[in-house]
């Protein structure tokens, strides 16, 4: 036969299947905001954070009309002012959406605090919304995107690209056709934000600097900061390393994890974890930590017995699996499936000799490419396969695992784990963890965090 023998019930395939397949084939509502797009007609984009990711993400749709450019600092967004040159510059992305009315579609790509504030002015005013990962900075804002995407009929995408990948689907496959039978571990990880012992991508566990050198003339720093709280302009917050900064970012876990343990979520069939729970090293007010492991525990779902999950970052890792072959390593990011019949590494069963002869057949649909989905559902296409209603919930999820590493509960936390009410959408065990469930919007912004 060419395929894996440990079938799975129809109804158990089917439970799998839709994971992913419903959101590559189920049409939207009403998807086009106030103006329909015909698919012959390009959409009018513009570009919100541009230098860096935002770049390349403009890049990946500029088949279309590129028609504005908006970023707080000139110099970083120098290069995609030459780009698309016939497109109008901007500072704050306020002004240009109240000044610029033919804007149909807006890609969001600055630090992760200021994702909400400008996802959630955009979507009600109409506009399309794709937005990097993750979502958003906390738990309540990611609520709050997925809910406005359905209230105003906006094409919503977030920007983990592998969710269309030909990668996410085969896992899909081979847990449905039952390549290692029931799923009880998973084991996700990354080297971020170490590049090696003494090397970082971005620092974490350190302290606010001291130093308060001037603001350079090519930044609006008051712009930068947006819903964050006021502090003095710094080199170690912008440009790129303010992913480890409370303040800013989202550290190692919600850099990583929207990419990283999507293919899982869909593959499973995940929703809300039951609880969750984190070890690191030393913790600040200020910074992520150097390094931590993070644990979800998740319940029974249709077609699916329970699940732990553990996360890995700043080069921690599982155990190696003694199935894995001699001379093959564990890369520095890595996904570990157990199941009640095997163990997949990457994609792959281990050792390889039980790869051979598991060729599940191809039953999800495949997608016209990351980038494509989000052009073809703002021009009245299906929903895209990290629309924020899907993206929302695997945001929250990530994000709660920041949560677990909060400095101000550890020795609470020490001793519990964090239960999760997915009905009232809050710890129940303990109550001072759900402060942290929101972000605080510096005076003056709170109401671009609204509906």
């Amino acid at each position: 036969m060419d395929r894996c023998t440990n079938s799975l019930t129809r109804r158990r395939f089917l439970a799998a299947s839709t994971s992913i397949a419903a959101f590559s084939i189920v049409p939207r509502h009403v998807l086009g905001g106030p103006k329909h797009i015909p698919p012959s007609e390009k959409l009018n984009i513009a570009g919100i954070g541009i230098g860096g990711k935002g770049f390349s993400d403009l890049e990946s749709v500029s088949s279309q009309n590129i028609v504005a450019l908006c970023d707080v600092d000139f110099k970083h967004g120098d290069r995609a002012f030459k780009t698309y040159p016939n497109a109008k510059r901007y500072k704050d992305f306020r002004v240009m959406l109240d000044q610029q009315k033919d804007i149909d579609a807006v890609i969001v790509a600055t630090p992760d605090h200021m994702h909400a504030s400008i996802s959630l002015t955009a979507m009600r005013m109409g506009k399309h919304v794709y937005c990097q990962k993750p979502l958003t900075q906390s738990v309540h804002q990611a609520q709050l995107m997925a809910a406005a995407a359905e209230k105003y009929g906006v094409a919503t995408q977030m920007g983990n690209q592998g969710q269309a990948s030909e990668e996410t689907r085969r896992l899909a496959e081979f847990i449905a056709d039952g390549a290692i039978g029931d799923v009880t571990e998973a084991h996700i990880w990354t080297d971020r934000p170490m590049k090696g012992v003494f090397d970082v991508y971005w620092p974490q566990g350190i302290g606010r600097p001291e130093e308060k050198p001037s603001v350079p003339d090519f930044l609006d720093w008051d712009l930068f900061l947006g819903v964050a709280p006021d502090r003095p302009y710094h080199w170690a917050y912008h440009p790129f390393n303010w992913r480890g900064w409370l303040d800013f970012g989202t550290g190692a876990l919600g850099d990583i994890g929207c990419h990283a343990m999507d293919p899982v979520f869909r593959a499973l069939k995940l929703d809300y974890p039951t609880s969750v729970n984190a070890d690191s090293t030393r913790l600040n007010r200020e910074t992520y930590p150097v390094a931590s492991t993070v644990r979800y525990k998740f319940p029974k779902r249709d077609g699916f017995g329970p699940l732990s999950l553990t996360w890995y970052d700043g080069g921690l890792k599982p155990s190696r699996p003694e199935e894995l072959e001699d001379g093959r390593q564990m890369g520095t990011n890595g996904k570990l499936l157990i199941g009640t019949k095997g163990k997949m590494l990457d994609g792959r069963i281990i050792p390889q000799s039980k790869m051979k002869g598991c060729n599940p057949p191809k039953t999800l649909p495949r997608s016209p490419g990351h980038y494509q989905e989000w052009i073809n559902a703002c021009k009245g296409g299906p929903k895209p396969g990290s629309n924020f209603d899907f993206a929302g919930r695997l945001t929250e999820v990530v994000l709660m695992g920041n949560i677990a590493l909060r400095p101000e509960l550890k020795e609470t936390l020490m001793r519990k784990d964090l239960n999760w009410d997915p009905v009232a959408k809050q710890f129940t065990n303990v109550p001072e963890a759900n402060e942290f469930l929101k972000a605080k919007y510096r005076k003056g912004w709170e109401s671009t965090i609204k509906m």
